[in-house]
């Protein structure tokens, strides 16, 4: 209070009394009250069954509840009026190297630097691409969310947390655990088990493995619909004006950059099959094409994306009119055919709400070294190579060891 830019204004209307209550009321929570600045939701899936014709839209429906979120809004503006925004970058920018430095040839090839979000090509053309604005005089900032979460990482509590980085920020400060640059956004919870004694009592059968993989999608879509709120979309279109931590007002336009996550869940995501007929969630290479991986053939093959486009999206709609108006089984032929040799599933992309604004929402997946590398192909192809060790002999696995000490 000593210090000589404290202002006493601040100090209007405070009273320690009323702020030592609201801590106390904050830590006396009730057991299942949601966390403060948390919301608790549920969501609805309409349940299929072969050989019975109802429309979609007079289904029977299973309700899930109590789900944990945060509203996408609110973690872009907690993270852009906290300190951490004095170290985000605002506004994107070129890097370039150049390798030779020769400033007498001013032809001479540079180099991009394509690492951090905020110098990326991506987000370039994003912001090259901002409306104009009816307040020129706010700075307008893209807020590059980055998405983190594993379906595998809170299996013994049956939730998986979904985890907001912002790309302004380097990545040298968010791969600190001690930075708290994390923000902890949702929890996806996991199929409860009553679903089968429900369905049970209405079709007098037990949801079959396909229908129980289909709600699984439909779960995770309905949880992101959540937090794809209208507030969200419009913030998406026409950018959210927010006093950030410098104390002056900027309009904020959130984009989606990247989403981080094991493979069985960007399958959930992308609603592509599982190892299907194009098991990748971002190109369209055949199962049987990836053991040209890492040949020219490939990297032509790669070019070829995935696409948000209609055609898809028409699709799904039809198939899941026959799926429910006709009871048409969902693994089965007729249907199957339908969704094209690429195995496309009958679930509708919540992502897609945001396609009509120019958001693919296949460009957002990016590998996860740790689940798809380290514990995926290296520890499966390490473990072989130790299966052979142990068939040409024991002492070439005490080799192996020795080496490795």
């Amino acid at each position: 209070m000593l210090h000589k830019e404290f202002e006493q204004e601040h100090l209007k209307r405070f009273s320690a009394e009323r702020e030592n209550k609201r801590l106390d009321d904050a830590v006396n929570a009730l057991p299942g009250e949601s966390p403060d600045g948390w919301s608790v939701g549920s969501v609805k899936l309409k349940l299929p069954a072969p050989k019975v014709a109802v429309p979609e839209v007079d289904a029977p429906e299973f309700e899930v509840s109590g789900i944990l979120y945060r509203p996408l809004l609110d973690v872009l503006v907690e993270a852009f009026q906290s300190p951490d925004f004095l170290q985000y970058h605002t506004t994107p920018f070129d890097l370039r190297w150049d390798p030779k430095h020769n400033p007498d040839d001013p032809d001479t090839p540079i180099l991009n630097v394509d690492v951090p979000a905020y110098t990326s090509h991506s987000m370039l053309k994003d912001f090259n691409e901002l409306p104009q604005t009816a307040e020129p005089y706010l700075e307008t900032i893209i807020a590059a969310y980055m998405f983190w979460s594993d379906s595998t990482h809170l299996a013994n509590f049956g939730d998986a947390s979904l985890y907001t980085y912002f790309g302004n920020q380097s990545k040298y400060t968010r791969a600190k655990p001690i930075s708290k640059a994390g923000h902890h956004q949702a929890y996806f919870p996991s199929l409860p088990d009553t679903i089968i004694d429900f369905y049970r009592s209405l079709f007098k059968v037990p949801p079959s493995p396909e229908i129980l993989t289909h709600l699984k999608r439909e779960l995770m879509h309905r949880v992101w619909d959540l937090l794809l709120t209208p507030e969200f979309i419009h913030a998406w279109v026409h950018g959210i004006v927010v006093k950030c931590y410098d104390g002056v007002e900027h309009r904020i336009f959130p984009r989606f950059f990247t989403y981080g996550a094991d493979y069985p869940e960007k399958v959930l995501l992308a609603t592509i099959k599982y190892f299907g007929g194009c098991p990748c969630p971002c190109c369209y290479i055949k199962k049987e094409q990836i053991v040209d991986m890492g040949s020219k053939a490939d990297m032509r093959r790669r070019s070829n994306l995935w696409t948000d486009n209609s055609t898809w999206r028409e699709t799904i709609e039809r198939v899941r009119g026959w799926i429910f108006g006709k009871g048409w089984l969902i693994g089965g032929a007729k249907v199957t055919s339908n969704l094209k040799e690429k195995l496309w599933v009958p679930t509708r992309n919540v992502f897609s709400k945001l396609a009509e604004h120019g958001f693919d929402l296949f460009s957002m997946f990016v590998p996860d070294l740790l689940h798809e590398v380290e514990l995926g192909v290296v520890k499966s192809f390490f473990t072989h190579l130790v299966r052979i060790l142990y068939c040409v002999g024991i002492e070439t696995v005490d080799e192996l060891n020795r080496r490795c000490d």
